[in-house]
């Protein structure tokens, strides 16, 4: 069948299929999509308009929710069977199903027509536009002739519709003519089906005629108006630009103007919105009052409740919570001996002199400028782990030595360890928790992907009492296990995945894993895992970090629980931001410690002597209320060191991290070259040297491929095969775990044993 009726049949098919479409434009009507192994096919109602295919649940779904769209204009469509049809475009599938064979061809038809119609529009629009604005002179006069043109053509149109019609006229007359003439009755019949012919000629041609004087009046009706509209886009285009442009550079002064002010902190050391060195407070926060930071109001996000001092006044309650770092000052009926006073982390958490003394500083980071979004608008929607990046976008230091850096407030896990009360010692493990999110507030850029089988000793032994060892056991997905032995009470160990992806506008970054903390003598087994970091302003301004979500920690043993909060940052919000708030619980859900603070300061608590129904929230929940004693500082953040801005905002601890060490593994992430060029400033020199080793780890890659490959391959022989056991990390091996039922890697010993012994003979050759 020829194009020309193939279209015909099908514009009858579906007029008769759908009778009620608005117009024959649009199609509707039922058909069975494929959703998952589970449900199979489901009933679905689809509307074909404007060369879009769109589905809904329902048809009352027309209204308010579509459940999916596919262009046509860039659609592949096939046909499995009699009544199956098969939509993809762009990694999109849709498998449909026809009722009948009839109505599945009377889709096809349909599918098929809005198909070459979409791309005909989208020639059409690609031709009448063009991507950037024509600012130049050249393009101004290009556009202006190409009007012309435009206008020369139409005039023509109009010409030749009038010789049409004059021409056309003169033949019927030259034909009434000659039937008038006498001539034998063959020529006459003749002659009568020629002016027959005529007249449908003359038929047709007054139709084109008027069709093409229609247009000739649209186009002059709405030309102008059409210039109009351009022009006006035009100039929000460029208004645009110039905001965009103005706000990046309003936002660059203000940055200017905050670092050429280094007395601020040391002018006002008690105000709560006062910036700690190196601290850096999100815009809004510079038009917040007093009243914003307080703790203690009411909380309107996530806790449903509402904390007021029984023993105090609440304006003094008030003034005195809002002192930063003097409201530990104060014993409590809990924590006389066990809790943190104020002078505890004056000595930045050197509870022994050190017999090492440790670096102090790095060398400055240079000062190359790089577009970001130049590399990552091409990497929407990808794993940030399979992005290869140059070094300018990172710190000297690997996933493992970040992941350390979750030890920089071990001492409250030491004093957890001593807590008689296994509630005391929950709330110590919460601001545990929060605090390894302390050093992310400025550290915006990108630690170095581990190489599989790299690791990361951090042996504080001699100084704290602990041993940490990470080891890189997996690298698509990325996945790293930590272990960590302290002589004063307690192991912590954990295996992480970090999942991250780039949206455009921000980038996430989802670690996947459990946090185990087991103490010695109470037998206390504490389970929690981590929040999600969100890293903002990836297109324009200053990136920032923020971290969201709930972390529920759960002690296996008491089965006493704390759940916190994490808000995210909100311009819209009076609170203040980085906001944590927690309630820790018995077994029974009897809540008796209330924590409050921010994830980059600080965090108190405040036991509870009484709760009671209040009134209801914003959102018409009731809440509940609780009385507490004054509120007592639990952990406080460390100041950053001096000049710690042009040293990648390392806190004291991750200036160590990459410290050389002797009698380190040779797999230890201080022993990788492109991170020591980095650090020491030769940046070109550290991409190259990265490209190296990530090219010897795929060669490696494909080698162990290929030995899994030929292992596969022994396998039919009974005699000879064995089964291969792919990559097997060396420091540590896949159990499950007893408490929580999950399968993860945990220390096997060994690496300890062989540092004593100088023993690195099974390491591989990574670096």
């Amino acid at each position: 069948m020829s194009e020309q009726g193939k279209g015909s049949s099908g514009a009858a098919a579906a007029a008769a299929a759908a009778p009620a479409a608005p117009g024959s434009d649009t199609y509707k009507g039922w058909l069975f999509k494929w959703t998952n192994y589970l449900k199979g096919y489901q009933r679905r109602w689809f509307v074909l308009s404007n060369g879009l295919l769109s589905y809904y649940r329902t048809q009352a779904e027309m209204a308010h929710t579509c459940r999916g769209t596919i262009n046509l204009a860039t659609a592949h469509i096939d046909t499995e069977d009699a009544c199956n049809i098969v939509l993809s475009s762009g990694g999109r599938t849709y498998h449909l199903k026809a009722s009948t064979e009839v109505e599945r061809q009377r889709w096809v038809t349909a599918l098929e027509l809005a198909k070459a119609k979409a791309i005909r529009m989208m020639n059409d629009q690609s031709d009448d536009s063009g991507d950037e604005e024509p600012t130049s002179q050249s393009d101004r006069s290009e556009l202006q002739g190409t009007l012309k043109i435009l206008v020369s053509k139409l005039d023509d149109l109009s010409t030749c519709n009038d010789l049409i019609a004059k021409h056309g006229a003169a033949l019927q007359r030259s034909l009434s003519e000659l039937e008038g003439l006498k001539v034998p009755v063959e020529g006459g019949e003749k002659i009568k089906a020629v002016n027959e012919r005529a007249t449908l000629f003359r038929i047709t041609s007054n139709a084109m005629i008027n069709a093409c004087r229609d247009f000739l009046d649209l186009a002059e009706t709405h030309s102008r108006r059409w210039q109009r509209a351009l022009q006006y886009e035009r100039e929000q285009r460029t208004h645009l630009e110039e905001t965009i442009e103005q706000l990046a550079k309003q936002h660059n002064s203000l940055e200017r103007a905050w670092r050429e002010a280094p007395t601020l902190a040391s002018t006002t050391p008690k105000a709560p919105t006062t910036n700690k060195e190196g601290s850096e407070r999100l815009p809004k926060e510079e038009a917040s009052d007093d009243e914003d930071t307080e703790f203690f109001d009411a909380m309107e996000d996530s806790p449903a409740f509402i904390t007021v001092t029984a023993t105090e006044s609440t304006q003094h309650r008030r003034s005195q919570s809002n002192l930063s770092g003097a409201s530990g000052g104060q014993p409590s009926d809990w924590n006389q001996d066990n809790h943190m006073s104020p002078s505890y982390n004056d000595v930045s958490g050197k509870e022994l002199q050190p017999r090492r003394q440790r670096r102090t500083h790095v060398p400055d980071k240079p000062n190359y400028s790089l577009n970001l979004w130049s590399i990552m608008k091409n990497c929407i929607g990808k794993e940030l782990s399979k992005i290869p990046m140059p070094v300018n976008f990172n710190e000297p230091l690997s996933m493992l030595q970040r992941l350390t850096e979750d030890l920089e407030y071990h001492e409250l896990l030491d004093k957890a360890a001593r807590c008689d009360s296994s509630l005391e010692q929950m709330c110590l493990v919460a601001a545990f928790s929060v605090s390894s999110y302390s050093t992310t507030v400025h550290r915006t850029a990108k630690p170095f992907n581990p190489l599989l089988g790299e690791t990361y000793e951090l042996d504080r032994l001699e100084e704290y009492g602990y041993r940490s060892l990470c080891e890189q056991v997996s690298h698509h997905p990325p996945a790293a296990a930590h272990h960590v032995i302290s002589q004063r009470g307690w192991t912590l160990w954990q295996e992480i995945t970090i999942a991250s992806k780039f949206r455009g506008k921000y980038l996430s970054i989802m670690p996947l894993g459990a946090i185990h903390l087991h103490f010695h003598s109470s037998g206390n087994h504490y389970v929690w895992r981590k929040v999600t970091s969100t890293v903002h302003n990836i297109i324009v301004g200053k990136l920032w970090i923020d971290q969201s979500g709930d972390i529920e920690i759960v002690n296996h043993r008491t089965k006493e629980t704390c759940q916190l909060k994490f808000s995210p940052y909100s311009y819209f919000s009076r609170d203040v931001p980085r906001k944590v708030t927690g309630v820790v619980a018995d077994s029974g859900g009897h809540a008796h410690f209330i924590l409050s603070g921010t994830w980059d300061d600080k965090i108190e608590s405040a036991k509870i002597v009484q709760s009671s129904r209040g009134g209801s929230g914003s959102e018409g929940k009731q809440k509940t209320v609780y009385q507490t004693l004054s509120p007592k500082l639990l952990w406080k953040k460390y100041p950053l060191p001096e000049n710690a801005e042009n040293m990648y905002y390392f806190s004291a601890l991750a200036l160590t991290l990459n410290e050389q060490e002797d009698g380190v593994g040779r797999t230890d992430s201080r022993l990788r070259p492109d991170q020591k060029l980095m650090e020491e400033g030769r940046w070109d020199e550290a991409n190259s040297e990265k490209q190296r080793l990530e090219e010897k780890q795929r060669a490696v890659r494909r080698r162990r491929e290929a030995e899994a490959t030929d292992a596969l391959d022994e396998e039919c022989d009974y005699d000879s095969g064995k089964e291969y056991e792919g990559y097997q990390p060396l420091w540590f091996h896949q159990r499950r775990d007893s408490v929580t039922g999950e399968t993860n890697f945990v220390y096997k010993g060994g690496y300890w044993e062989a540092k004593e012994k100088k023993d690195w003979s099974m390491c591989p050759d990574i670096f």
